[in-house]
């Protein structure tokens, strides 16, 4: 299965005495998906799988993955060893894991490929490789994002190279069959949606999910006159969202919306200030305003 269209991956959600809430996770997921996400993604950095112990990340996947069953959708799960991968064997419904591109250590490219090939060899599901070299400190190539989309069971890679490159032009100038480039960098999503990207993969996404979902479909279908002026509105939203290190403000708005019990992340991490969560939540609201005056109309 090769992933296209919005995928969200999730925070996770915790109540005032900062464990994970169920029912506000369950709640979250059925949102995001009765809003037009084609998928999910599990234990994302977005969702602070580092502080969350071995039994709370079995938590969340049984309730997500539940979820995503339920709306017959992906299902993807971050999961970077063998040894997470294994574990998925066992796990109805996921429909492929999200693997980082090893970090801190640079091994270089052919290092990279020889490293998702072990992977691909024990893995029972597809894997999507997670390209974010500013976090990882390794770069690559589109030369060698085409040899990573020829290994068997690799259908995409998450795009986050913290913009538009020239590699960026070149893959998606030819871009590999039956392999998914989802964008990841938020801000950049219209651009690389323009390009031909068929999907992203979208923290940003919790917040105004139908919009996100019909930036992809627009750009798909080629509506230039929609999707121009829906994706310079949610780059804005989605910079005012990371303007703090994710997901703090994107949990202090949903809270400050009442869809979550609280906005804390767990440490290292920091809770948004009032300021990053006063304009994002200005941003949310002005994105709103124009869908509800159409819809009025």
């Amino acid at each position: 299965m090769t992933p296209t269209g919005l995928y969200v991956p999730l925070i996770t959600p915790f109540d005032t005495r900062g464990e994970v809430d169920q029912e506000a996770l369950t709640r979250l997921a059925d949102q995001v998906l009765a809003e037009g996400a084609e998928g999910l993604v599990a234990l994302g950095t977005t969702g602070e799988p580092h502080a969350l112990s071995a039994a709370e990340q079995r938590t969340v996947l049984d309730l997500v993955g539940a979820t995503c069953r339920r709306h017959r959708a992906g299902f993807m799960v971050g999961a970077h060893t063998a040894e997470d991968l294994r574990a998925l064997a066992g796990r109805p419904g996921v429909t492929a894991a999200l693997c980082l591109v090893p970090p801190f250590l640079r091994p270089g490219e052919e290092a990279v490929l020889a490293h998702f090939a072990r992977l691909a060899e024990v893995s029972p599901v597809p894997l999507v490789a997670y390209h974010v070299p500013y976090r990882t400190g390794q770069t690559l190539s589109a030369g060698a994002l085409r040899r990573l989309a020829e290994l068997p069971q690799v259908v995409g890679v998450k795009h986050a190279v913290g913009g538009i490159d020239a590699d960026t032009i070149a893959l998606l100038a030819d871009p590999p069959p039956d392999f998914a480039v989802l964008g990841g960098e938020d801000a950049y999503l219209s651009p690389l949606l323009a390009l031909g990207a068929p999907g992203g993969i979208v923290a940003s996404a919790h917040l105004a999910t139908a919009d996100h979902a019909a930036l992809v479909t627009a750009w798909r279908e080629g509506d230039l006159p929609r999707a121009r002026p829906l994706g310079h509105r949610l780059a804005t939203l989605s910079a005012a969202l990371f303007a703090e290190p994710n997901p703090a403000v994107i949990k202090a708005v949903l809270h400050a919306q009442g869809r979550i019990p609280s906005p804390a992340p767990r440490p290292p991490l920091l809770p948004a200030t009032a300021e990053a969560t006063a304009r994002a939540l200005t941003c949310a609201e002005q994105l709103a305003g124009p869908r509800a005056d159409a819809e009025a109309a």
